[in-house]
């Protein structure tokens, strides 16, 4: 419940929600500045007092006009959840149209820029932030309904029928998830003077994106399709793989994008691991980094590179064990100090390590880190003589340079992801888990609390060393600068960020904390204070997580997997028992045993 719920009375729950849709769509296709910034156009045809083809429209405009039209519709059309889904879209046209507005007048020096200047007026920013607050006001106005769970048989069909039905809807699910993160990640373009407005035009399409999912999660759509995806498990995790072969194929396709994707499935995998640690164990790891950084440095050195200390030249796969066992062997280590210390304690036992690693490599203590020089030339991996910096050929399609790589990566993502799941669900994953809660009854009740952390710790560095691994090939030089301590703290933020202990928490988490920094360049004085703000709204208004597991939803929302309140289920629960006891207590006696 907000503050905006219930403001207004029942009866303008209608109109207020029509007339918000209806000044979305009038601020779609009014003028949003009164003159053309030093970039250009922001956005297209910026500068035309009133636009009479709204087909036309492009970028955030369009988005704009399709949350209004679609405000309209719904709310004339009778569908489970609607409060839900009308407030989702006028919080994503009041994000559209603020943040648009914050950077016009930013970049256009005053409020005349979204106002009126020179006899041009524009108020295409303003009328959307006020058309969005209306529509806000009437969703809330008749209270915000639960939302809706679904059954996961398609229309009651069973058997065959029903499997194909469901195999169809979850393939036109994760295509539309494909298309989102091609979105996401080509939206505003790359940058610099070619695309000036990069980074406002991306929050702004995270603005929408942000609507579209939040009505679909109020419809509940999203919870349909989590349910089914679990259902159907096998297939979904195929699916998954061959969307994730096929982003390539998108518009994202290109050697940046790739580079970028790539370096995502690095920090996933690195995040996943450190979610064992953290999310499973509840030990709080702030030199995780160095786990990395001991598998790069080990794959480099066994990677032939002419400046390698020891010049051995290894296959990558015996690399690449060879890097998870020796990261593996210092996680032992580092997680000894677990017998003895515990929370903050060993927080600084990590982080001592991580500074260690840091400044030995820094200084090349051993001779194996190159220090200054670090380890250039490393060889791209090969396979059948194709090196992956080479662009290929599929299906018709030239894909870019680099592309094997990200195949690479996602398959050691896919293979992580694997690992953490049975580990999760395994007698060691529960054991993680109880010491995680409560480490002194986990003793009591007979788990070896040391031996298991010590586990946790070897499990985790030795997928950040084979992460380490395939990262120092695809970089091709391995320097101290890419493990310092504050990749520690954004792989921490991605797991706490993502939701502790589930697996796409931590792949989300990573793609966040890696694709905003690099679509937020355009602000170079403000990337990291935008970038802290929306880490601590985020944290103030969903503490479990983006993606929570069940225990950490109760734990710090209060709710159910259905994302009911739990106080409100139990008042439910108790008041239906109270109704069944009056019922049973009124319901008339039976004839007595014996009686005709």
């Amino acid at each position: 419940m907000t503050k905006l719920t219930g403001f207004l009375p029942p009866a303008l729950a209608r109109p207020f929600s029509a007339l918000g849709g209806v000044l979305l769509a009038i601020a779609a296709m009014l003028p949003w500045a009164t003159f053309l910034l030093n970039g250009g156009a922001y956005p297209d045809k910026a500068t035309l007092q009133f636009f009479d083809a709204p087909l036309a429209l492009t970028g955030f405009r369009w988005h704009v006009l399709l949350l209004g039209v679609a405000a309209v519709v719904l709310t004339f059309v009778p569908i489970v959840g609607r409060a839900r889904v009308l407030r989702a879209i006028g919080w994503g046209g009041v994000a559209i149209s603020a943040l648009s507005a914050a950077f016009i007048v930013s970049e256009g020096g005053g409020l005349g820029a979204i106002t009126a200047a020179d006899g041009n007026t524009a108020f295409g920013s303003i009328v959307g932030v006020i058309g969005g607050v209306v529509l806000v006001l009437g969703a809330g106005a008749t209270g915000i309904e639960d939302v809706p769970h679904w059954p996961t048989a398609i229309f009651g069909l069973t058997g065959w029928a029903g499997r194909l039905a469901a195999w169809g809807a979850l393939a036109l699910a994760f295509a539309a998830v494909l298309w989102l993160v091609a979105q996401t990640l080509t939206a505003g373009g790359i940058g610099g003077a070619a695309f000036p407005y990069a980074g406002p035009i991306f929050l702004a399409f995270l603005g929408f994106a942000g609507a579209v999912l939040g009505a679909l999660h109020g419809a509940g759509i999203t919870g349909w399709v989590a349910r089914l995806s679990e259902e159907y498990r096998a297939f979904s995790i195929v699916v998954l793989l061959l969307c994730a072969f096929a982003l390539p194929f998108t518009d994202a396709g290109n050697t940046y994008w790739m580079q970028v994707a790539a370096n995502i499935g690095v920090y996933a995998a690195t995040a996943i691991g450190l979610n064992i640690v953290v999310g499973l164990a509840g030990l709080l790891d702030l030199g995780y980094v160095a786990f990395l950084g001991i598998g790069a440095f080990v794959a480099a050195n066994l990677s032939g590179a002419a400046a390698s200390e020891l010049g051995w030249h290894l296959p990558f796969p015996l690399a690449a064990l060879i890097a998870a066992v020796v990261a593996g062997v210092f996680g032992a280590i580092v997680g000894s100090p677990t017998l003895r210390v515990r929370g903050d304690y060993l927080a600084i036992v990590t982080l001592a390590f991580g500074e260690i690693f840091y400044r030995s490599a820094q200084n090349n203590i051993g001779g194996l880190t190159g220090g200054a020089n670090a380890i250039p030339g490393i060889p791209p991996i090969e396979l059948f003589g194709l090196g992956f910096n080479q662009s290929v050929t599929l299906f018709g399609a030239e894909l870019p340079s680099g592309v094997l790589y990200y195949f690479l990566i996602v398959l050691v993502v896919a293979v992580v992801m694997a690992v953490f799941a049975n580990l999760k669900n395994s007698r060691i994953g529960r054991a993680w888990i109880a010491i995680r809660e409560d480490e002194d009854a986990a003793r009591a009740m007979g788990i070896r609390t040391g031996q298991a952390k010590i586990l946790a710790f070897v499990v985790g560095a030795a997928l950040a060393g084979i992460a380490g691994a395939v990262f120092v090939h695809k970089l091709g030089t391995a320097a101290d600068a890419s493990f310092r301590f504050l990749e520690s703290v954004t792989l921490l933020a991605a797991v706490v960020l993502g939701g502790m202990g589930t697996i796409p928490g931590a792949v989300l988490g990573a793609s966040l904390l890696f694709v905003l920094p690099e679509k937020l360049r355009e602000f170079d004085e403000y990337r990291l204070l935008v970038f802290g703000l929306a880490l601590v709204f985020i944290m103030r208004f969903r503490p479990q997580g983006l993606v929570p597991d069940r225990v950490r939803r109760a734990e710090f929302a209060g709710e159910t997997e259905e994302g009911k309140r739990i106080e409100e289920v139990q008042e439910r629960a108790v008041l239906e028992q109270e109704l069944e006891l009056e019922r049973e207590h009124e319901a008339p006696p039976g004839p007595k045993e014996g009686g005709r």
